[in-house]
């Protein structure tokens, strides 16, 4: 795979990035239910792609902590601010939509809490307790944020039995500083590292179109998958808004069915790779 030049290509999409927004469907009633039962989801918070196609479907992504963040990475559409304080009656109101909705999957994130002590660690254990009990059948996969290197919150969480831990990379090292100036990319690779080590099923994504360069991407897949992540993501960036970094370069579909070629070869169990991937989608399918 050759190196491209990256350059600044303006706001004007690809068509194989445009999406259809239906009316019909499942999509308007999971709009209402989510909205009635006053719940957040990271379809919404996060401008992704695919929200209508998954809501079309009846599924959505649960996004706990409330919907503000406390970190200011570049490339996400969540608010950031000073979060209010936790909604203690979340989970509840989480599990009731999973037993109405009737789903039999689940991916459960968050904003990342710096000002909680764990992170949020502690509510990601309750929501998925509460499901254990109430809905035993649905499968469970956790998006976590990093917990600021904290172990002890980790195991928290893998302590709940998730079957699924996600923890998304999101670019390559060297554009930390720029994409993610309040996280680490080995502390990142660390949370993977150690779930792993515990059995349980990993999973990570990373974006392109930032101003990476293939060498780079290569070099990241090789080292997310040297810590035993079983499941890839690789999507197109796409800029939530004016005030977030533009995008550099839009990559050919087919550019994306070479690296999950390529992710498959060194090891990936099940890569997903294309334009308008995103972590969550299509994830029971992934398992």
């Amino acid at each position: 795979m050759s190196n491209c030049s990256y350059t600044r290509q303006g706001t004007r999409k690809p068509e194989w990035l445009k999406v259809h927004v239906p009316g019909f469907g499942d999509y308007k009633a999971t709009h209402s239910f989510v909205h009635s039962k006053k719940l957040h989801t990271v379809c919404e918070e996060a401008h992704c792609p695919n929200q209508a196609e998954c809501w079309a479907q009846g599924t959505a992504t649960f996004l706990i902590l409330g919907d503000v963040c406390t970190r200011s990475c570049k490339f996400c559409g969540v608010k950031k601010g000073s979060p209010s304080p936790i909604d203690i009656e979340e989970p509840l109101r989480i599990v009731e939509a999973i037993e109405q909705m009737k789903v039999q999957y689940i991916v459960i994130t968050s904003v990342t809490r710096d000002d909680l002590p764990d992170g949020g660690a502690s509510l990601f254990a309750q929501v998925l307790q509460l499901i254990h009990n109430r809905v035993p059948q649905c499968k469970i996969e956790v998006l976590i944020p990093d917990f600021g290197g904290l172990e002890e919150a980790l195991n928290c969480v893998l302590q709940a039995r998730p079957d699924v831990v996600g923890h998304n990379v999101e670019t390559v090292p060297r554009l930390y500083p720029i994409v993610r100036p309040q996280a680490q990319f080995y502390r990142s690779l660390n949370i993977l590292k150690l779930a792993k080590q515990k059995g349980f099923t990993t999973k990570t994504g990373i974006m392109v179109g930032l101003g990476e360069d293939n060498r780079e991407v290569l070099s990241t897949m090789q080292e997310i998958r040297s810590v035993g992540c079983d499941i890839l993501t690789i999507g197109q960036y796409l800029q939530p808004s004016r005030t977030h970094l533009p995008v550099v370069r839009y990559v050919q579909p087919d550019e994306f069915e070479r690296w999950k070629e390529i992710g498959y070869a060194i090891g990936f169990r099940h890569v997903e790779s294309g334009p308008l991937v995103r972590s969550s989608y299509r994830a029971a399918r992934m398992m």
